[in-house]
């Protein structure tokens, strides 16, 4: 089921998440759900924030990233209860943009490379490290479930130049071309 994809300026992505237990939904037809959104919307993350819950679960698919970013072709999972535990001190710069924040594309820093302990849909811990691309998008994810968006981490000047465009998101002026919320 295509679930609707909150827009800037709704209260839940600015909420504290909860810690997700087998008993918070069923996990498995909810991670189901965020794929449907995340292929219709054509992304490659989604935290559950941005479909209205406030859980510590994102989703990353990178498979239509394969031609520009190889490592990603086959890098489709779940993360749930992650917990970011080592960052690099080298940091890469590139263009993000996000489902909730449409039309609007930034310079990003972050580290390299992290390494993130999580649990899968079956709630089994796992510790990996990633790095390049497969770092950003994690990263980015990640920071819904801390209540940031990617704006945030951008320079003062550049807030200053997309203040304008999140306003008329959170005010319902800028839709977006997938189901989404207001």
């Amino acid at each position: 089921m295509i679930l609707p994809i909150y827009l800037y300026g709704q209260p839940v992505l600015r909420k504290p998440t909860e810690e997700v237990t087998p008993e918070s939904l069923d996990i498995k037809q909810f991670i189901a759900d965020m794929q449907d959104t995340l292929t219709n919307a054509e992304g490659c993350g989604l935290a559950a924030p941005q479909v209205g819950k406030s859980l510590r679960l994102f989703i990353v698919d990178g498979s239509e990233l394969g031609e520009d970013y190889p490592e990603c072709v086959d890098f489709k999972q779940a993360f749930i209860n992650p917990e970011i535990i080592e960052k690099s001190d080298e940091t890469v710069t590139y263009s993000e943009g996000c489902l909730s924040l449409p039309g609007i594309s930034e310079n990003v820093v972050r580290p390299k490379t992290i390494t993130i302990c999580y649990q899968d849909a079956d709630f089994k811990w796992h510790e990996d490290t990633y790095t390049d691309f497969k770092a950003r998008i994690v990263q980015h994810e990640y920071d819904h479930l801390e209540a940031h968006v990617f704006t945030d981490r951008i320079s003062p000047i550049r807030k200053t130049f997309v203040k304008s465009k999140l306003t008329n998101i959170a005010k319902g002026k800028t839709g977006a071309r997938y189901k989404y919320k207001h």
